[in-house]
């Protein structure tokens, strides 16, 4: 092990219901917990939520109702996860967004306090990007193997978008690629259509308030209704058309938004 650790480090990741801090639960909690000797100690356990899961969130994590049924709540096994924690420093990948607001919230739910003011957190996503920013700088380097010189002359970024674009395809053709929901697409090809499938299939508004789920249904992005089919929304709480037209949203969003409603109207 090359990383010197003075108090044990706690490397956790979590499955959850959804990506809304407040309103999701836990449904997968795994702890690595390293020891400054290198040993290692892991526990993993799945949660009843005591939520319905979602099924655009089973499709990227692959855990179902019927599959924690019977596992214990969160608050039953609050307190020996605080116990497994405690004196040792936490890590995670996007823990600082994501994973450490939500585990917190579930343990002061379960009314266990979880003290984080005299412990080191580290993000390794952070680390990732401060080292590799993900800038068309960045990639024109990482692609090209050359200095964007004159980056923000929209002549130079445009030319050197197109040099990185020519270089990713020729770099990754034939190989599979994922999106962030999970879809994969085998191959990637030499094909400007097979290149918006991967990049704009999703896509509604520009805005992205609405994009299709992985069956190509039209979903809210935001908000209370975030993965809620538009039409279905639509129905249930017809006043949430109207909120949304008389709001600060784009014009692109609420003309697909009236597409969508029109769309039912005319399948009639």
């Amino acid at each position: 092990m090359h990383l010197k650790l003075r108090n044990p480090l706690a490397i956790f990741d979590l499955e959850t219901t959804g990506i809304n801090i407040i309103r999701d639960r836990i449904i997968e909690i795994s702890i690595v917990k390293v020891m400054p000797d290198g040993s290692k100690e892991i526990r993993t356990k799945r949660v009843n939520p005591t939520i319905p899961i979602p099924a655009e969130s089973s499709m990227i994590h692959g855990i179902y109702d019927e599959d924690i049924k019977d596992a214990p709540t969160f608050k039953e096994i609050a307190k020996e996860t605080a116990r497994f924690l405690e004196g040792a420093d936490l890590a995670g990948f996007n823990v600082l967004k994501f994973d450490l607001p939500v585990l917190v919230e579930e343990l002061l739910r379960a009314g266990v306090e979880f003290d984080v003011s005299n412990r080191k957190i580290v993000d390794a996503q952070k680390i990732f990007h401060m080292m590799e920013p993900r800038t068309l700088g960045a990639a024109y380097q990482f692609y090209c193997n050359k200095e964007l010189t004159d980056a923000h002359s929209a002549e130079a970024d445009t030319l050197a978008t197109f040099e990185v674009l020519d270089a990713q395809v020729k770099k990754y053709e034939g190989r599979e690629i994922k999106d962030k929901s999970g879809k994969l697409y085998t191959p990637v090809k030499n094909d400007v259509e097979a290149l918006h499938e991967i990049t704009s299939s999703r896509m509604i508004d520009f805005a992205g308030r609405m994009v299709y789920n992985l069956q190509g249904v039209p979903v809210f992005n935001f908000g209370k209704h975030r993965n809620r089919p538009v039409l279905e929304v639509l129905k249930q709480e017809p006043s949430y058309y109207d909120w949304m037209m008389k709001g600060e949203f784009p014009l692109n969003t609420k003309n697909k938004l009236t597409e969508i409603k029109l769309s039912e109207f005319n399948s009639r």
